[in-house]
């Protein structure tokens, strides 16, 4: 693909797993999203939520690859189903894009342990994970996304295992609140700690508007294309941490702890997306509790 795909406007996806919930699908411990992939009779559902998003106007699609990492699967004794899930959500993917076929794939790399919280294991069981899951994801995917990580080590771990698939990647950095990741360092050290050479752009990932706001001057400053997957959540820094609280969930829902917010209608949202696209952003998405609403009132915003 096209290295300078992000330097114009470009429409992601919203949130597959808060929506696949609401459309029906059932909880299943933690496995949220991946719940679409493990029972067959949700495959449709997981091809009509990207499908609907690509008729509001997204541009670029996600693979249903965020709980589909080796120690969520492993948490709900499923690790074995591990192979067949990614391939299953590059197949869902590329089913999509069978249907519409100037539709980009980007293959999701999640956080390999916890979410919201900067990984500490050792690297080399870092590498195994991220190693194991691109290699599953890359037939399938136009460019690697490197979804909601924590820390530099996480990206420079991540860049490293998909080097040889010689695939671009686009950055998805996370905090919780504030002005630094989950591992107290600052997003522009992701890119001056990093030698990347295949890099699309840098977003901030499952973030609110508000706190994608402070953070706007710095990330503008590092002089490549960049924009946002906002959420509408109350919060992303729950404690205990995001699978701590997850486990004691009642309903197998994340909005049940970390809260729904009621004001960011799509309208509302489209006028944070806008104001960011005014001061430079030109990758405008959604991620939690954003719909399909949300995304066609952002890309209305590249009429």
């Amino acid at each position: 693909m096209d290295i300078n795909f992000f330097k114009q406007t470009r429409i992601l996806d919203g949130g597959m797993g808060q929506e696949l919930l609401a459309r029906g699908m059932e909880p299943n411990g933690t496995l949220w999203s991946c719940n679409a992939l493990l029972k067959e009779k949700y495959h449709k559902l997981l091809l009509d939520t990207h499908l609907d998003f690509i008729k509001a106007g997204a541009e670029v699609i996600v693979t249903n690859t965020f709980t589909t990492r080796k120690v969520r699967l492993k948490d709900n004794g499923v690790e074995e189903k591990f192979e067949y899930l990614n391939k299953k959500a590059g197949e869902i993917a590329q089913q999509a894009k069978k249907k519409f076929p100037n539709v980009l794939v980007a293959g999701g790399l999640p956080p390999q342990y916890l979410t919201y919280e900067a990984d500490t294991r050792s690297d080399k069981e870092i590498i195994e994970n991220f190693s194991t899951q691109a290699e599953l994801l890359n037939p399938f995917i136009d460019f690697f996304y490197l979804d909601v990580l924590s820390s530099v080590k996480e990206f420079k771990i991540a860049i490293d295992c998909i080097k040889k698939f010689n695939k671009p990647y686009l950055l998805g950095a996370h905090i919780s609140e504030g002005t630094k990741l989950p591992s107290g360092e600052k997003v522009s050290d992701i890119i001056s700690k990093i030698n990347h050479e295949k890099l699309l752009g840098i977003i901030l990932s499952c973030i609110s508007p508000e706190n994608y706001e402070l953070n706007l001057d710095e990330i503008k400053n590092l002089k490549i294309p960049f924009g946002f997957k906002l959420n509408a959540f109350i919060k992303t820094n729950p404690k205990p941490n995001y699978t701590g609280a997850y486990n004691k969930s009642k309903t197998g829902n994340p909005n049940e702890f970390l809260g729904v917010r009621k004001d960011l209608t799509p309208e509302k949202m489209s006028e944070f997306a806008k104001k960011f696209k005014e001061s430079g952003a030109t990758i405008l998405g959604g991620c939690c509790e954003t719909r399909p609403a949300h995304i066609k009132k952002m890309s209305e915003l590249k009429k």
